[in-house]
Formats: C-alpha cells, structure tokens, sequence
C-alpha cells in the first residue's frame, strides 16, 4: 500500500483507534472488579471506624484482610429495614444504595424505602446499632454512619464522610475530633425524639443532645445536622421497636 496516500494514513488511524480502545476496555474490565472490591472494603473500614473497631488497620501487613476480619468477627447482622422498622427479607443493608434512598425521602415515597442497619456485637456481648445518613453538602454530597447503644439512644460513636467539602472548614466533618464529640450525645429528651444538634457558636458543656458546628463551615454543618435528623426520624419505627425489646 502506498503509505503516501490518503487512505493510508486514514486506514493506520482507524486500526490504531480501534487497538487502543480495545486495550483500554480490556484494562478497565480486568480492573472493574478490583475495583468493586476496594470500594467494599474501604465502606467496611468506615462502617467498622463508627464503633471505634479499626485500632491497628494502619499498621496491618494487609489492610483488606484485617477490615474483611473485623468486619466478620464483629458485624453480626447486616440487614435493611422499611419505613415501618420491618426487616425487609433477602435485602443487605451494604447492597442499599443511600443516594437513592434519599431521593424517595425527598419525594415523599417511603413505601420503597430500604435502611441499611449494621448490627455489631462487641467484646463484651452488648450490641450496637449502627445507622446511615445521606444529604447534600454544600459542595457535593456527605454521608456518615451512626452508631446507637442497645438503648437506641446514646450515641457510641459516628463516621462521616464528604465527596468535596472545603479543606479545613467543612472537610472537617470526617476528622477524628469531630466525631469524637458525638460519643455518649442523647437522641431523645425523655420519650420525645431530639436527634443530636449541630450548634452554630457551640454546644453548652451540660448539653447532651448537641456538639460544636465547624468554625467557618457553617453551611456543611447546618446540612449535616438536617441530614442527621432526618434519617435518624426515618430510622425511628425501627429504633422504637428495639427500645421495646430492651
């Protein structure tokens, strides 16, 4: 073929597109399940870390391995509930996608609603229930867990995370010291539901309901307080039927 003609040069374009899409597929198809699998486990690893169970994953040989143990050892029951507080049969709390279930609370339809809850028994025999939440933040969405003592009203810890909150302002919702001031909070007032308040200008030091907003993220913090209330009243049907069994 004469390399200097037209259709050469078209021709060599078109094989080599078609090779290096065909690379790329091949690549993203052998990677996609690696993926899914990093994804799991970095969910488990945030799951685990609202009951303060990921004490030597930094420093393990294997990190996957460690949390998919943790997860194992601790994780006792792994289901999804419905707007009434029924365990719905066959549904994983971890196959729940949060997004959507947000948007049938924004649309009023909770007659397909689906709740993740995470059930974990600790060392000493005591359960936690840990809970989820998802709303929007102000740059994107954020989304956390919640994790209830068996009195389905003190607070034994939380996670929280964000697609792109402002670093150091609104970020700071997926720091350490941020979570840690949700740790022994009341949801109730008595029998009346309280949910834990995000407070501009900090919570008084005898407030059991609230913990300090981020200085200077104030929109993050208004959007996760709101997110928070409005799972945690979703959520209510299912933590009320625990409350009667204790």
């Amino acid at each position: 073929m004469d390399t200097n003609k037209n259709s050469y040069t078209i021709i060599y374009t078109a094989v080599m597109v078609i090779v290096v899409a065909a690379v790329l597929a091949f690549v993203s198809s052998s990677l996609k399940g690696k993926q899914t699998q990093n994804a799991e486990v970095d969910t488990k690893s945030k799951i685990l870390g609202a009951v303060a169970l990921t004490q030597g994953m930094e420093t393990a040989s294997n990190k996957s391995a460690f949390v998919e143990q943790q997860y194992e050892k601790y994780v006792t029951e792994d289901i999804a509930v419905n707007a009434e507080g029924q365990v719905i049969e066959g549904v994983k709390g971890f196959s729940v996608d949060l997004k959507t279930q947000n948007d049938l609370m924004k649309a009023g339809n909770t007659a397909d609603l689906q709740l993740p809850v995470f059930v974990c028994t600790m060392d000493n025999g005591s359960k936690v229930y840990i809970l989820s939440c998802y709303g929007a933040g102000l740059w994107g969405p954020i989304w956390g867990w919640i994790a209830l003592e068996s009195d389905m009203d003190t607070v034994h810890g939380t996670l929280f995370a964000h697609k792109g909150e402002t670093p150091g302002l609104g970020a700071e919702i997926a720091t350490e010291w941020f979570s840690a001031q949700f740790n022994g909070k009341k949801i109730f007032e008595g029998d009346e539901f309280t949910s834990v308040r995000v407070i501009k200008g900090g919570a008084a030091p005898d407030d059991i309901h609230g913990v300090d907003a981020i200085t200077g993220g104030t929109m993050t913090s208004r959007a996760l307080d709101s997110t928070i209330e409005t799972w945690l009243k979703a959520y209510m049907p299912y933590i009320e039927s625990i409350k009667n069994l204790n």
